[in-house]
């Protein structure tokens, strides 16, 4: 029994495959499920392969880059070794540069020095030669100027000669021309002789002939002149006589004419004035015409405007005719509405009326109150100042008995006072919204026929202005 147990618990762990129980399976489902697991054993395979062949590349690959890792640390080893050499060459080449450096800067001092000296020596003889020369240089000088004075006291000389011989020529030209003078003026005085005769005879002959003329031409005038003095004197016989007759004729002539002449002054005159008070009205007839013209010139402007002004008018007319039937509707409206606001008027007086005709006479009652009982309280207070000040040690009930009646009666002065205080605050506010009221809508305060009073209890001065219902006790 134990041993077909045991097989019968392999039989049992063998049956589940992959989670699947393939003992309830059939012929079919099994050789369907064995060919899947055949298929996953070669793809598992396949992969294992890929895997195995993926493991030998990276293998491969990993000792690649580890050889070259070696190379690359040999070489970086190497680097370093020559690294170090050329530091080291660079140290020896930059010792004997050093060495070398300070030799040239020795030999350049000497060079220096050389060259100094040499520079002296040769200044020293380039001055000399310059001495030497500015010596022969200044006996050049005087020599050119010992020949410049050689030459000028030569020049002078030459002046000097061409000079006199510029006076001898001058002198001799003076000579000549004073002989070719002398010789025209007696060649030509004699001319002038000559003419002067010439011209004194001709001027005697026409002389004479003049004379002759100016004779025969006196004894002609003489007798022009005397039948001319008889005509005129004929002719100015005759005008005189016609001069007389024309005199009295014109006369007469000037006496018409002075008359005319006042009458045409006095029309002047008139006319004149007349011009004047004329003057103005013509001014303003140009303005007009002028006017009239720029009218005239922007009468097509003016008809288009007027069409447009007649367009305009008739809605505007329109707008009228509807704000007319609109007022009229407005106007009954306000003539409901005054008529409302008479009666709400009228109403509200008569309310507040009531009010304070009610709110005065609770006002009085309680104010009366409030006297009989402040006077009661003084009256209790001085009994009681009187009999603290009798009793010297009073007994504790009667000091208890004493405040409790105190503080009841206190307690009831201060709720009158209260009572009294809202009921003026809700008077006074009544009174404040009904004054908003007319104001809102527009009637003035002397319209309500009759003064409003503001109600100021005894001790109530300094009332809130808040409303009625947040008066407090004052406690």
């Amino acid at each position: 029994m134990p041993p077909k147990k045991k097989g019968g618990g392999k039989g049992g762990a063998g049956a589940i495959i992959d989670g699947v129980d393939t003992t309830q399976m059939t012929r079919e489902q099994l050789e369907v499920f064995c060919h899947k697991i055949k298929e996953e054993n070669e793809r598992e395979r396949e992969e294992r392969n890929f895997f195995q062949m993926e493991r030998d590349k990276l293998r491969t690959f990993w000792e690649i880059c580890r050889n070259e890792l070696e190379e690359a640390r040999a070489k970086l080893r190497n680097k370093d070794r020559q690294i170090e050499e050329a530091a080291e060459k660079n140290e020896e080449e930059l010792k004997f540069y050093k060495q070398k450096v300070k030799h040239l800067q020795y030999e350049h001092q000497n060079d220096l020095t050389e060259c100094k000296a040499e520079g002296l020596v040769s200044l020293k003889t380039a001055q000399d030669e310059h001495v030497e020369q500015e010596k022969e240089l200044l006996r050049d000088k005087k020599n050119l100027k010992m020949q410049l004075r050689e030459q000028e006291i030569s020049f002078q000389d030459q002046i000097k000669n061409i000079k006199i011989e510029h006076q001898k020529h001058i002198s001799e030209a003076r000579i000549e021309f004073e002989d070719k003078a002398k010789e025209l003026e007696t060649k030509y005085e004699k001319k002038f002789q000559d003419l002067r005769t010439q011209l004194n005879s001709q001027h005697d002959m026409e002389i004479s002939e003049v004379d002759e003329r100016k004779n025969n031409q006196i004894t002609e005038l003489n007798k022009n002149h005397d039948k001319a003095f008889n005509e005129m004197k004929n002719y100015y016989n005759d005008i005189t006589l016609n001069n007389l007759a024309l005199i009295s004729t014109l006369k007469d002539q000037m006496e018409v004419l002075r008359k005319q002449n006042d009458r045409m002054t006095k029309q002047v005159a008139d006319l004149t004035a007349e011009n004047k008070r004329l003057i103005t009205p013509l001014k303003q007839a140009l303005d007009d015409v002028k006017e009239y013209k720029r009218q005239l010139q922007n009468y097509e402007k003016d008809k288009i405007s007027l069409a447009n002004t007649k367009a305009k008018l008739s809605e505007t007319l329109k707008d009228l005719e509807d704000l007319r039937w609109s007022n009229d509707a407005l106007e009954l409206r306000f003539m409901q509405l005054q008529k409302e606001r008479d009666e709400l008027h009228n109403r509200f007086v008569k309310a507040i009326l009531e009010v304070q005709q009610k709110t005065g006479v609770k006002n009085i009652l309680l104010q009366k109150r409030i006297l009989t009982l402040s006077q009661v309280t003084e009256h209790k207070e001085v009994v009681i100042g009187e009999l603290t000040a009798a009793m010297m040690n009073p007994p504790e009930k009667t000091n208890q008995q004493l405040e409790d009646i105190l503080s009841k009666k206190n307690a009831t002065i201060s709720d009158l006072q209260y009572e009294l205080a809202r009921v003026c605050k809700a008077h006074d506010d009544l009174l404040e919204t009904f004054e908003e009221k007319m104001k809102f809508y527009g009637i003035p305060k002397s319209e309500l026929g009759f003064a409003t009073l503001r109600m100021v209890p005894q001790g109530q001065g300094g009332l809130s202005r808040g409303p009625a219902g947040l008066v407090t006790q004052n406690k």
